[in-house]
């Protein structure tokens, strides 16, 4: 895919004659022109020079796409070399128009004062507003230029439109000259003051500075809505710290020669696929295989890197509306003043803009709040998705191993137990030892010196505490120091089966206790599955755990499917089988989630995930949380509406507006367009659809109409205290039993605190919980 940056265009017709005459060179496969940002994507094998050379025949500048941040700043000063550009026009333009205004309509029309030396000879007041508004055209005479160009490139657009209305009444005006000074040399003076009334040269300014005012308003709309992406666009570029002439030093990832040794510190990524070989680690692999769990490397292992309105047609209207007011036995003058204002008021730029400006709009929203729309196609088709498919492992959880479960053993309490691991856990860099740290340091349980420490490699870990040996790691490990009961091994094997990787303790020669690690939900996963089944939309969950593990996850989270045991390959066959029944979105951060991402009508990827996965992806939620999800599929629904409402508009003012500047209504009812309002007309209806665009930027994103207040919530929640909750398959027990209940929309329950909050979706009596939790075997405290 190539990039390139095109100059010289200025509506909606430009960039598609752009796109035709690129599409139609040889070995080009697909072509994007985007207006707002100047910019043209090319996929195919055709050669550079070919494609500029396409762009140049066409009358336009094409030149390759340059490295991100000189590109970035080379947009930056064109950008404000074009918007001071247009303030020196509109400045110079009004200001002369003002001066062109007073004499053809205050003097003229009102007999406002004039020096004598004017006021008395028409003929020199006609030349003046010659003069003044030939200097407005040469102030503007861009337009002229590529409306010029257009014509000679057999592609006219929307200036070559502006140009024709505003010469036409120009020339038309030095044709008025000519016949005042035939009057007044026939001695006709009253005549010759009466044709000042033929004279359109305050048109002809008006026009070319209303269509700058537009023209400004774009500008300034482009350069809100492009300035968040262009920040999210300037990411650093991934770098690798290899060993060379026995020196570190860091250079660009895609540097990194076959043979280079790098180094990897702890908390960096791997930069490249490669073979260890030296030292041991423990790779947190999630983003290749799913699963949260690190892997242990040594030596010798493997390791990888992580609408259109033709001019040409309304441009013949104007033709006949010329024609007719002339068969209809007007003047030649009136029939041009109502061709002038079709042609002005055709200009397309409002249904050019209609969905360009939305889409950038949209996009620029989304980017502010961390959501990376990567093309306007993924933008649309967001918004039209029925179902969406999410990974578990870093998507839907955390990605992060943290403690679950603390089970001393008999006689030891769990904060003893605690210490004893966090003593041994404190010395090793593994992130199941951080896991415990952690829950140490949020419990203020301070680790004891140790002293002999040792680390067995993906078993693990020795040491002596106060003269007695302090042994952890895994039931194979552990079972060459002590006897593990037969009550320790069966809650080993019920936490293995949810997920959870039971770490075991011994102190002494005895076993202390099971302390059990694996991933967490992140906080407001429950919360965005809530509000996509709220919109109306079907989730799934993916995962390559066991059923057992992944329905738990499920049903904590509240999906409506969950699919378990599916590999990268088996993914991309489950999104296949969902697309029959309509649009799906899938939610991934690995290189496992590639190719379902893909195949996907809509991939998104979350943005902590690795390059594969945010490559493959349509849409990029950077700040990495799953609440974005619905909140990316609410900013498209609202830019879809927000495209309909503009070219609703857009072709709305083209119906009404042509036809009144052609003239019909004066039959009717005595109304004319002339062509300076038929220009004012045609630059509102572009402010008018840029303006209705901006409305984006005021979207919630983070709320729901269906949400109830927070007063309501508290009204409908309503806490159980309950005695004899022991273990995670006891919160399991009384959850599953209270969500059974009508009325009961969620139940959480913790054995820790021996609580259990209830949501509900309506009234209960508070005996019928209570009944409920107690038939399952525990004593309900109170409610």
């Amino acid at each position: 895919m190539k990039k390139f940056n095109i100059t010289g265009m200025s509506c909606a017709a430009c960039s598609a004659r752009v796109e035709k005459v690129v599409s139609a060179v040889s070995g080009v496969e697909s072509c994007s022109v985007n207006l707002l940002t100047n910019s043209m994507t090319v996929e195919g094998s055709a050669d550079t020079e070919t494609i500029i050379a396409a762009v140049e025949a066409a009358g336009y500048g094409a030149s390759l796409d340059e490295a991100q941040n000189e590109l970035s700043a080379r947009r930056a000063s064109g950008a404000e070399k074009e918007e001071k550009t247009l303030i020196f026009r509109l400045v110079s333009s009004v200001a002369i128009l003002t001066a062109l205004m007073y004499i053809s309509m205050g003097y003229a029309m009102w007999g406002w004062y004039l020096p004598a030396f004017i006021g008395r000879n028409p003929l020199t007041v006609a030349v003046i507003e010659a003069v003044l508004s030939a200097a407005v055209m040469v102030i503007n005479r861009k337009f002229f230029i590529n409306g010029v160009k257009g014509v000679i490139h057999k592609a006219p657009n929307m200036d070559t439109l502006v140009a024709l209305g505003s010469g036409a009444a120009f020339g038309y005006s030095i044709f008025a000259i000519f016949k005042m000074a035939t009057e007044l040399s026939l001695g006709n003076a009253d005549a010759a003051s009466h044709l000042l009334h033929d004279l359109y040269f305050e048109s002809a300014a008006m026009i070319l500075a209303l269509i700058t005012v537009g023209k400004m308003l774009e500008a300034r709309a482009k350069g809100k809505t492009t300035d968040a992406l262009e920040s999210l666009m300037k990411l650093s570029p991934k770098t690798a710290t290899v060993v060379r002439d026995g020196k570190e030093v860091v250079i660009p990832t895609q540097n990194v020669r076959v043979g280079d040794i790098f180094l990897v510190r702890p908390g960096e990524n791997i930069p490249v696929d490669g073979i260890v070989t030296d030292g041991h680690c423990a790779v947190d692999e999630a983003a290749l295989t799913g699963e949260s769990l690190p892997v242990d490397k040594a030596k010798g292992a493997k390791v990888f890197s992580g609408t259109l309105n033709k001019s040409g047609v309304i441009y013949a209207i104007a033709t006949v509306a010329t024609a007719v007011w002339l068969i209809a036995g007007e003047s030649f003058g009136f029939a041009l003043a109502r061709g002038i204002s079709v042609l002005v008021i055709s200009c397309p730029c409002a249904l050019g803009l209609a969905t360009p400006v939305a889409i950038m709009v949209g996009t620029g929203r989304g980017a502010k709040n961390g959501i990376l729309f990567k093309t306007a196609t993924s933008l649309e088709e967001t918004g039209r998705i029925k179902t969406v498919a999410l990974d578990k492992t870093g998507t839907i959880t955390s990605g992060h191993p943290a403690v679950t479960d603390i089970i001393p053993n008999d006689g030891i309490s769990q904060d003893e137990l605690l210490r004893l691991a966090v003593s041994l856990e404190k010395n090793s860099e593994h992130p199941l030892a951080n896991a415990v740290c952690d829950e140490a340091q949020n419990k203020n349980i301070f680790p004891s010196n140790v002293k002999d420490f040792e680390i067995f490699p993906g078993n693990g870990l020795v040491c002596t505490l106060d003269d007695k040996s302090l042994v952890g790691g895994n039931l194979r490990f552990i079972s060459n120091f002590v006897e593990i009961p037969e009550k320790a091994q069966k809650s080993a094997k019920l936490l293995s089966g949810e997920g959870k990787t039971p770490l075991f303790f011994a102190y002494n020669e005895e076993l202390v206790g099971i302390i059990a690690v694996a991933d967490t939900l992140k906080p407001d996963s429950a919360e965005a599955i809530k509000e996509l089944r709220k919109m109306g939309i079907k989730t799934v969950m993916l995962t390559g755990d066991n059923e057992r593990t992944a329905k738990v996850i499920g049903e904590q989270i509240g999906v409506d499917e969950v699919i378990s045991g599916v590999l990268p390959d088996g993914k991309e066959e489950v999104i296949k089988t969902l697309q029959k029944q309509g649009r799906v979105a899938m939610v991934g951060d690995g290189i496992n989630d590639a190719p379902a991402l893909t195949r996907a009508d809509v991939g998104i990827a979350i943005g902590a995930g690795t390059d594969i996965a945010i490559d493959a992806a349509d849409v990029v939620l950077m700040k990495s949380r799953l609440s974005d999800v619905p909140a990316a599929i609410r900013l498209s629904r609202k830019t879809l509406t927000n495209i309909r409402e503009n070219l609703f508009w857009a072709f709305f003012y083209n119906a009404i507006g042509i036809p009144l500047a052609a003239g019909v209504m004066i039959p009717l009812l005595g109304i004319k367009l002339t062509p300076m309002f038929g220009a004012a007309a045609m630059s509102l209806s572009s402010f008018c659809v840029v303006t209705n665009a901006l409305r984006l930027n005021f979207v919630k994103l983070s709320s729901n109409k269906d949400n109830k207040n927070e007063k309501e919530i508290r009204q409908m929640e309503k806490i159980i205290k309950v005695e004899g909750m022991m273990c995670p398959h006891c919160e399991m027990h009384v959850k599953k039993a209270l969500e059974a209940l009508d009325g009961v929309e969620q139940a959480t329950a913790s054995h820790k605190d021996g609580t259990v909050v209830v949501k509900l979706s309506s009234d209960i009596a508070d005996a019928v919980l209570k009944a409920t939790v107690e038939a399952e075997g525990y004593k309900v405290l109170g409610i």
